[in-house]
């Protein structure tokens, strides 16, 4: 296939960025688009010009590094991760648009990277869990219903990516944020802290600098692990019992 692609450029936090155009010739379409990627950025580097600065770990869909805006979409066309995207999913002659994460909170820091440490500081203002040390208890020690331990699974499976900031209008990460707590409040390992974590880590998401949730439901429609969005009516529920608790 032929691609055309502009890609946002940005030298580093400071430059003020801008769309490049580059022309791939032979782009086949069982690429990933990240191997894509590697081609154009071989292609820059065998001219002498600057690569395209973007991230990548695992390319397995596991660890949320990949994070791109393809054609107005976080993550492109697929409920998938970047990495796990394929050409297959354009067309000979297309134009594609990639461009970073844009949020406040997510600064660019060189082209298609962004800092998303912010993500890492609302888990550290979530704490820790009090659980008892030593021995393992046994497995079915203390029960846990069937549905509970489903949907904290499901809420575990959040790789915080931050795609749903991406797509959210508003750049909230009330998705991210849901997903954890509910992760930990649905679990009794995650009780003795639950009024406290989720007071700490909503104050950290506001000082971050993340916009609000006005539940247009943009977040979990590019969720790549496919977050339900009542994840947020349970954040938004532990919120208020704490409140309620004088947290």
């Amino acid at each position: 296939m032929r691609i055309t692609l502009q890609v946002w450029r940005q030298d580093g936090p400071q430059d003020g960025g801008g769309m490049r155009d580059y022309v791939l010739d032979d782009v086949s379409e069982d690429m990933s688009f990240l191997e894509m990627l590697d081609v154009l950025n071989e292609d820059l580097i065998g001219r002498g010009e600057e690569p395209v600065a973007f991230d990548s770990d695992c390319r397995e869909g596991i660890c949320g590094s990949c994070g791109l805006v393809i054609n107005g979409r976080a993550h492109g066309p697929e409920v998938t991760t970047t990495c796990q995207l394929h050409m297959r999913s354009f067309h000979d002659g297309d134009v594609i648009s990639v461009e970073p994460w844009r949020a406040d909170a997510f600064p660019v820091i060189k082209d298609l990277v962004v800092d998303r440490s912010a993500f890492d500081r609302i888990i550290q203002a979530g704490g820790y869990v009090s659980v008892n040390t030593g021995a393992a208890p046994d497995a079915h020690a203390t029960p846990v219903p069937k549905d509970d331990a489903d949907k904290s699974f499901a809420s575990a499976t959040c790789i915080g990516c931050g795609a749903c900031v991406a797509a959210c209008p508003n750049a909230s990460g009330m998705l991210f944020m849901g997903a954890k707590v509910t992760h930990l409040g649905l679990l009794p390992q995650g009780q003795p802290e639950r009024d406290a974590r989720v007071v700490k880590m909503v104050n950290q998401h506001d000082h971050e600098g993340f916009g609000g949730c006005t539940n247009i439901g943009e977040c979990a429609a590019a969720c790549p692990k496919e977050i339900p969005l009542d994840v947020i009516s349970r954040l938004n529920k532990d919120l208020r019992t704490a409140m309620r608790h004088g947290h």
